[in-house]
């Protein structure tokens, strides 16, 4: 009972004094760098929450296409600039959000970079390992962040899951299935700005492949503590060629010395999946849902469901895992949203396109450091 009262105290005096911290401190200063990528809209209705962050500036040079979120979301037009460097000169942002086609990430970052300012993208980092290669350059040489930021990097059941993995409940894996997607980006009525570079290989790196495909890439690799697969097998085909010339759908394998991951992107789910299943050497657990966590651990046993426990601040949602990583109080190491991790994902994102492409499996080589 002492020991459980002890650490429910600590836990307590944790939470306390990092939310004491945040409250102390101004909010970090942000700004929105392109506004074709969908998921920004649903981003700019968490900012009149925020306490953490204070959007100073929207850079977008489509006037159309600013004048629209203007609109919608009621902001002041002095929060509009079509040039960074302006955008950076005027209104002193710490960290810009990205939120360009994926094809574009790699300039994005080179320029914040020279600006001295760091970075958070929508997933993934970038097309090709050359790119990503380059932009690790470009943060090491500019002392800037560089993070990554997925939905399911905050579900409650990813975390539970890792947890279970790093505390040895589920044995050594041997195997990690995750799915991901939906009905389409066509199906499910996305903004006409972003299907329009979705379906563009050129700047989505492939279809559901790379849309997709990177969250399961991401997630193993972290269970994986960083280490990239030997070799990556993946078929891709276009099963709705009269909407998309971009594949939409793909299975991918990821080959380990003791296990393997199963990736499976998709735009053509029944209807919208982010789930994943981890199995070891003592039981299996399934994230099923951003709460739900299934586990096993006896083929005598019928397992359980149960609802992970809430993530804990700042690692709860993006804004204020940003603001600690800026604050210096979280280290982006080997996490979900962390560089090293994300040139790995696409380290293995590239292999898979490859892959897809000739039919062959692709061996992996160590990156150079």
């Amino acid at each position: 009972m002492i020991s459980r009262l002890l650490r429910y105290t600590l836990s307590f005096l944790f939470v306390s004094t990092v939310s004491l911290s945040f409250a102390q401190q101004p909010p970090v200063r942000v700004a929105i760098v392109g506004l074709e990528h969908g998921h920004v809209a649903g981003f700019l209705h968490q900012f009149p929450k925020q306490e953490d962050v204070k959007l100073v500036a929207i850079v977008e040079p489509d006037t159309a296409l600013a004048q629209k979120y203007e609109e919608q979301f009621h902001l002041d037009h002095s929060l509009f600039f079509s040039r960074l460097q302006d955008a950076v000169a005027q209104q002193h942002p710490q960290a810009l959000l990205v939120y360009t086609p994926v094809g574009e990430h790699r300039k994005v970052i080179e320029q914040a970079a020279a600006l001295s300012v760091s970075v958070m993208v929508e997933k993934p980092l970038t097309l090709s390992v050359a790119d990503a290669l380059a932009i690790r350059r470009a943060a090491r040489e500019h002392h800037i962040q560089v993070l990554t930021n997925y939905e399911t990097t905050w579900y409650a059941s990813n975390r539970s899951v890792a947890g279970m993995v790093a505390d040895g409940k589920l044995g050594e894996i041997r195997k990690v299935v995750v799915h991901d997607g939906h009905q389409g980006p066509q199906e499910i009525h996305v903004q006409p700005e972003f299907l329009k570079w979705l379906n563009d290989p050129a700047e989505n790196g492939a279809g559901s492949l790379y849309d997709f495909g990177c969250y399961g890439a991401d997630l193993t690799t972290v269970l994986m503590h960083g280490e990239a697969p030997i070799s990556v097998t993946a078929v891709a085909q276009t099963n709705k060629p009269d909407i998309y010339k971009a594949d939409d759908d793909a299975t991918v394998i990821l080959r380990y010395p003791r296990a393997q991951a199963v990736l499976m992107p998709s735009w053509n789910w029944p209807f919208g999946r982010k789930d994943m299943e981890v199995y070891g050497t003592k039981g299996y657990a399934i994230a099923l849902d951003p709460k739900q966590v299934r586990t096993r651990f006896s083929e005598h046993d019928a397992g359980e469901t149960t609802t992970a426990e809430p993530v804990p601040a700042p690692e709860d949602g993006s804004l204020h895992y940003l603001a600690a990583v800026l604050r210096g109080q979280l280290k982006p190491q080997g996490d979900l949203t962390a560089l090293d991790t994300n040139v790995t994902v696409v380290q293995i994102l590239d292999a898979a396109r490859e892959s897809a492409r000739t039919g062959k499996t692709v061996t992996l080589h160590p990156l150079p450091q």
